[in-house]
């Protein structure tokens, strides 16, 4: 079982930044692709963010293409840790996110692969 805990959400005005961080549990982490997804009211869940282990130190990173070029996913295996950095933000971006963990370790931008899910954190940019 791995317990996903997301912090670092809040209020920030357009063009500005939030870095959000998810914490894991579980002895497997780094084997783990780990996501960041969002809603926003009256919509679908949607992709924004993967990291997926390719071998050895390297990872893939896939971006949603409303968020490449602004965010930043990355890492940290030995604090069971995954964070996103999110710049240039617009109101647009605003939602309630979410970190994801699939534990077969698949590149995959796909809501249905992942098998474990934070609570997630609101993140509202003002205009």
């Amino acid at each position: 079982q791995v317990q996903l805990v997301e912090s670092g959400g809040g209020l920030v005005q357009a063009g500005g930044s939030l870095k959000l961080s998810c914490a894991a549990s579980g002895r497997t982490f780094a084997s783990y692709t780990m996501g960041w997804f969002r809603q926003a009211p009256g919509k679908e869940r949607e992709f924004v963010a993967a990291l997926s282990w390719s071998g050895g130190s390297t990872y893939y990173a896939d971006y949603a293409a409303s968020v490449k070029g602004r965010f930043t996913i990355s890492r940290d295996d030995a604090k069971n840790t995954v964070y996103l950095q999110m710049n240039s933000l617009k109101p647009e971006d605003t939602a309630v996110y979410y970190c994801a963990a699939a534990a077969n370790g698949y590149r995959t931008t796909r809501r249905d692969d992942y098998h474990y899910w934070g609570q997630g954190t609101q993140v509202t940019v003002s205009s």
